[in-house]
């Protein structure tokens, strides 16, 4: 495919170091990602499964939790599987298409997810500020038509990356001081003019970043709002309640990956090894903690996960009650 020759010809594989400076303890870094990962998987996997088969839990809250999840498993999925190869067999190389795809998917999926959590915070505004309208104005099919649009919204934004790489010359440097592809490590190593990289990487996010979080923090101020003005100690906390796992997921998901965008750009002072190390963990750490939050915080979902965990370390049990 002509339009992904990234290098010249003979040329068709990049090399990944995987977090350069610290290859001696590439197999000890293998251990908290491999582990992070099964939990990323196990976590995400149980709560898709859960939803699935509970009518109950089928509703536009959850149907939210599902998208957020399957962005967890597809950014933890196209990163983590390469990495693990590098840390345990040395196996650096990558091909261009291979590279591009990775940098396509782990955009893509950033884009989205940022969307998802958009969302949720209009949920939770619904359901707060204007509960007896919630289940007119949010329905399943909306929602899925809401999942929709994010997803061609992060493709649109997105697919522009590939391309833009495509027109740069790499002048036999094709060595990536990283554990993946990302837009700007692989923009970073050609020997030609990155200026249109550089902005059009800084737009997205400022568009797209900035957008999300006004919209997050306009819902927020509407919600702080209207629970500032019940008088019921106990409405007060339930309402508090509701939105303290979608804040949770918030902070890990846009602190994590403005950390990893930030330095990339402006982050000369940072040790290389640390950047790419925290880059990697931003892959793991948000789509680990995800499911394990909304586990613990959301009663309805806590209590089905722990019926069916019941059922397979009893087989006897037929239904589980919460106390």
């Amino acid at each position: 495919m002509a339009i992904f020759n990234l290098t010249p010809a003979g040329s068709s594989t990049f090399i990944l170091m995987g977090v350069p400076g610290l290859e001696a303890a590439h197999i000890w870094i293998s251990i908290p990602f491999a582990t992070f990962y099964i939990i990323v998987l196990l976590g995400n996997f149980t709560l898709l499964f859960v939803v699935g088969k509970e009518e109950t839990l089928q509703k536009p809250m959850y149907l939210l939790i599902c998208m957020l999840a399957l962005t967890d498993l597809v950014m933890s999925t196209s990163v983590v599987p390469k990495a693990l190869c590098i840390f345990w067999f040395n196996l650096k190389g990558i091909t261009v298409e291979g590279c591009l795809t990775q940098v396509f998917f782990l955009h893509m999926i950033s884009v989205m997810q940022s969307s998802v959590l958009m969302t949720m915070a209009f949920d939770r505004y619904i359901a707060i500020c204007n509960p007896l309208r919630y289940s007119t104005i949010l329905t399943n099919a909306r929602i899925a038509k809401l999942g929709l649009v994010a997803l061609i919204r992060a493709v649109l934004f997105i697919l522009p990356m590939p391309f833009l790489l495509s027109r740069l010359p790499f002048c036999e440097n094709y060595v990536i001081p990283h554990s993946y592809c990302e837009h700007m490590s692989v923009a970073k190593i050609s020997c030609g003019d990155i200026t249109i990289n550089r902005m059009y990487g800084l737009v997205v996010a400022f568009v797209v970043t900035g957008f999300d979080l006004t919209l997050i923090a306009l819902s927020y101020g509407l919600i702080i709002t209207a629970v500032l003005r019940i008088s019921s100690k106990k409405d007060f906390q339930k309402a508090l309640n509701t939105c303290t796992s979608h804040i949770c997921v918030m902070l890990t998901s846009y602190t994590s990956s403005l950390f990893s965008f930030l330095t990339h750009r402006f982050g000369q002072g940072i040790s290389p090894s640390i950047h790419i190390f925290l880059a990697s963990l931003y892959v793991l750490v948000p789509p680990m903690l995800n499911p394990i939050i909304y586990g613990v915080k959301t009663k309805e979902l806590r209590d089905k996960v722990l019926k069916y965990t019941c059922r397979m370390c009893s087989p006897q049990v037929t239904d589980f009650k919460p106390v």
